[in-house]
């Protein structure tokens, strides 16, 4: 049942949350508010919410993961979206915040965010404008 779960979350992160990628575009290096928000962005911010408290009920209870003490690919995909969370100041309910402040501070992902905040080369096109 976990693996199903972690299944259908993952292809879910691939293949959905248009306005989350659209209005909250990936920017490490900032710190904005995009608010007031789209109808749509608010319906994929609380799904996500819904499905990371789905998923520590259901089968998290054993460590500070999606799924437990081991993070899987569920928290892979959805790292991006905890750094998102981070750059537009999205408030997240203490246990939501304690999963996210887990995933930054995975080695992996302090050499990512490092990475992203060392990178001198700026496409225009790409980078926000405020």
């Amino acid at each position: 049942r976990a693996r199903a779960f972690a299944r259908s979350m993952c292809a879910e992160m691939h293949a959905g949350f248009r306005h989350l990628r659209s209005d909250m575009t990936m920017c490490i290096r900032e710190r904005v508010d995009v608010r007031p928000w789209s109808r749509d962005l608010a319906k994929d911010i609380e799904r996500v919410f819904t499905l990371w408290t789905e998923a520590r009920r259901r089968f998290g209870a054993g460590g500070p993961y999606l799924f437990g003490d081991r993070p899987g690919m569920a928290d892979a995909m959805y790292a991006p979206v905890c750094t998102r969370f981070r750059t537009y100041g999205i408030e997240l309910e203490p246990r939501l915040d304690a999963y996210c402040e887990r995933i930054l501070t995975l080695p992996a992902m302090q050499e990512w965010i490092a990475a992203a905040v060392a990178e001198p080369e700026a496409i225009d096109e790409l980078d926000m404008e405020f």
